[in-house]
């Protein structure tokens, strides 16, 4: 039996076609996506069309894992009305700020949310789409996340045009601001705030359940959101903390109990086999890497070449990496940072050392909060684009204070939507024991002196506006 697992990722869908029993990848496909922080949805289906030429129609069950927290708004005839807002379009960050505030603070959303909304959330662009296009959001009949779209669009139904329920799962659910994880239900008269109305919301699907067929007649799985696909596919396990340096950073852990963090760091999202994923994400993370490397005339490998000819502190230098705004902490009108530059540090090393430092040391920082929500951590995994540089794997135990786990590269979104259409296929209570891929293990003394000093940073550039440019003394 042949499985397909999508990956509709923001810069482009993968697809893999594995073995249902044991995961072996016997064909893989990808096709790009359009820049930007909005998409039309078509542009996503004429991408898995060609990335899933010569696989899908192969496959025996098809699961689909997307990113997060795209607002997909249709109107009565099931049409999109607009190009869907991504998690990485910050527009709605005052609607944030104000949904939270009409709830009387971040408590009420921890509690009965599991996280507190930020311009990612879908449920701020809902509240954005009402006071900026409210032609638009009058017309709003359905809101869906884009792997319920695509889900949909694969099923039987979409494929022939017909109106049929959407459907979701709760993993993917648990990113709109709208769910309850620990309840797992909808909160619809969240939505209804936000929106204006009440918009229709897909069913929850239980986890791994059959929901339907596509046109080809393939088992039709929920799917999932792209993170709770990875760790499905990697086969995470209790005691192990992901962290992905990819478009956008990430760090998550598999837990039995829903997490609540007022502070607003930790989203306490739900994962796809019924527990639990507290997770936190930072927009900075790849791209930083790739800016700093154009700005010191080099490319992502020279990067890193460069980065180990430094030594551990870059000299002094400390980058706050918060190029685009951030969401973790909620900063979206936030710019970098460069701190203790001198004409005796200023070396291409030494910047690049600087610029690993930074997104390691924001991910180190999201672990430990996660560790906190009661997520053991005796080992980090280390995945993403980012993991594929020598210095990022080297430097990367110093900071994270534990062994770090680098898989073999892999689409493990793609893979875990793979996993979850196998297990819809074999309709057994817990996921298929796909084999996992011996990790390559990295060590070192820990080096606390980065963290802290990009602690400071954080700090010291929250305060600025109230306290002026006179900074404390800069930590020894």
């Amino acid at each position: 039996m042949l499985v397909a697992g999508v990956d509709s990722s923001t810069q482009s869908t993968k697809v893999l076609l594995c073995q249902a029993e044991d995961g072996t990848v016997l064909g893989r496909g990808s096709a790009p996506h359009p820049p930007g922080t909005e998409c039309d949805p078509a542009a996503w289906w004429s991408a898995l069309e060609q990335a899933g030429h010569g696989l899908l129609d192969r496959a025996d069950a098809v699961a689909v894992a997307a990113q997060q927290h795209g607002m997909v708004v249709l109107d009565e005839a099931s049409q999109v009305i607009r190009p869907a807002l991504l998690w990485n379009d910050l527009r709605s960050a005052p609607a944030a700020r104000e949904l939270i505030a009409e709830r009387g603070g971040p408590g009420w959303w921890a509690r009965h949310t599991g996280s507190v909304p930020s311009a990612s959330f879908t449920v701020t662009k809902l509240r954005w789409l009402a006071e900026h296009e409210p032609a638009n959001a009058a017309r709003v009949a359905r809101v869906l996340l884009p792997h319920d779209w695509l889900t949909w669009r694969l099923s039987a139904a979409g494929a022939a045009g017909r109106a049929a329920e959407p459907v979701t799962d709760r993993g993917d659910a648990s990113g709109t601001g709208y769910f309850s994880p620990a309840a797992g239900h909808w909160l619809p008269g969240v939505a209804a705030s936000a929106l204006g109305h009440e918009p229709g919301l897909p069913r929850i699907a239980k986890p791994a359940e059959a929901i339907g067929e596509t046109a080809g007649g393939a088992v039709l799985a929920p799917g999932t959101g792209d993170n709770m696909g990875a760790a499905l596919g990697l086969g995470l396990e209790p005691g192990e903390l992901v962290t992905s340096i990819g478009t956008s950073g990430t760090a998550y852990a598999v837990t039995e109990r829903p997490a609540a963090d007022e502070s607003g760091m930790v989203a306490g999202f739900a994962d796809a086999t019924g527990r639990y994923l507290p997770l936190i994400a930072t927009v900075n993370a790849g791209l930083v890497l790739s800016a700093v490397a154009a700005l010191t005339g080099t490319d992502l490998h020279g990067l890193s070449a460069r980065a180990l000819a430094a030594g551990p502190g870059a000299g002094g230098i400390v980058l706050l990496p918060y190029l685009d705004g951030e969401r973790s902490p909620n900063r979206p009108d936030a710019t970098g940072v460069l701190r203790g530059l001198t004409t005796r540090n200023a070396t291409g090393p030494n910047l690049a050392r600087a610029a690993i430092e930074a997104v390691l040391g924001t991910l180190a920082e999201a672990a430990d909060l996660i560790a906190a929500q009661g997520a053991s951590r005796q080992r980090v995994l280390l995945i993403g684009g980012g993991a594929r540089s020598e210095a990022v794997r080297r430097i990367a135990p110093g900071i994270f204070g534990v062994p770090v786990l680098v898989p073999a590269p892999e689409e493990y979104v793609a893979l875990g939507a793979a996993r979850q259409a196998a297990w819809a296929l074999a309709g057994t209570p817990e996921p298929p024991g796909w084999p996992r891929i011996r990790p390559e293990q990295h060590t070192g003394p820990p080096d606390p002196g980065v963290r802290q000093r990009l602690a400071w940073m954080q700090k010291a550039t929250t305060d600025w506006d109230s306290a002026g440019w006179d900074t404390p003394v800069w930590p020894q």
